[in-house]
């Protein structure tokens, strides 16, 4: 019984995205790490690890507590709706995952706090309103992967005032993946989803025009974003040829495991160190697995 409850507690926080969120992180350690040539303190780099997974678990869990109500009709077979775990256990788990996140970012440094409780901010702010607006859900979830992403990059603290405006990727990224998702269950969003395919080819012309603004080592990344972007179009043409909740929901599972080979190209780019993306890229078989065992959101 206690292994079963622990399966259900670890399918609440979709491991899955958990481990992107991570690759954020060792991203962001990367391009502050073109100012100093190196990731930072390894202890530093693990507390931003955990940073992330009490932030992104956090975020999850609240997202599912305030869709009990519509998981009831929509999708009852998830955790709250189906009982497996009450709703007062997972408020005590949101809670406590959310104050991890942003206490392990605090003992690295004030600004790594200030920036996790930013995120925490804006995961509950998209949870339980922005969300059901259709412009502002979308760019709130970017800001939260934006928020994530400077996280790794406060490992230097002073590196967040020289690259900050990179978190303009993540922004448009997710937001791109959270236009795909929007009617999922119903099908019917075509142009969301070619609105969204738009948006990667522009985050694919920012990554090349990094080479000009930034030490930015576009041979390094290039195998990588043609691993992302591959990943990305493929999904979302189907999802705009047969626009069905089945290609639709493949389109958004693919959108959100297609951040670990663009974290991978920001990482062997800023670094200047193929084997820094080569190992981002290995969270990706990993996640891949982690996803036919539970679900990505």
């Amino acid at each position: 019984m206690a292994q079963l409850k622990l399966r259900y507690y670890i399918s609440f926080v979709r491991p899955a995205n958990v481990v992107t969120a991570i690759a954020d992180i060792i991203a962001g350690a990367a391009i502050s790490g073109s100012l100093s040539g190196g990731l930072g303190e390894p202890s530093s780099l693990l507390l931003l690890v955990i940073s992330t997974i009490g932030l992104y678990g956090g975020g999850i869990v609240f997202n599912d507590i305030f869709d009990l109500k519509q998981d009831r009709i929509e999708r009852p077979e998830r955790i709250l709706p189906s009982g497996k775990l009450s709703l007062s256990t997972a408020l005590t788990f949101g809670s406590l995952l959310l104050l991890m996140g942003i206490f392990a970012a605090a003992l690295v440094s004030w600004v790594s706090g200030a920036i996790a409780l930013l995120v925490a901010l804006l995961a509950l702010t998209y949870d339980k309103f922005s969300k059901h607006i259709q412009v502002l859900g979308p760019v709130n979830m970017g800001l939260c992967r934006a928020g994530n992403l400077m996280l790794g990059v406060s490992i230097i603290p002073v590196a967040v005032n020289e690259f900050w405006w990179l978190g303009i990727i993540p922004v448009l990224f997710i937001s791109a993946v959270t236009l795909t998702s929007q009617k999922e269950a119903e099908g019917n969003n075509r142009a969301s989803v070619a609105l969204a395919l738009g948006l990667d080819v522009m985050i694919l012309i920012i990554l090349v025009l990094l080479v000009r603004l930034t030490d930015f080592q576009l041979e390094l990344a290039a195998v990588f974003m043609v691993i992302w972007f591959l990943m990305n179009a493929s999904a979302k043409y189907k999802a705009i040829t047969h626009n069905v909740p089945q290609n639709i929901m493949n389109a958004v599972r693919m959108g959100v495991l297609s951040l670990i080979p663009l974290d991978a190209a920001m990482a062997a780019g800023f670094s200047g160190k193929l084997w820094l993306g080569l190992a981002v890229l290995l969270l990706l078989p990993l996640s891949i697995a982690l996803a036919k065992k539970f679900a990505v959101t």
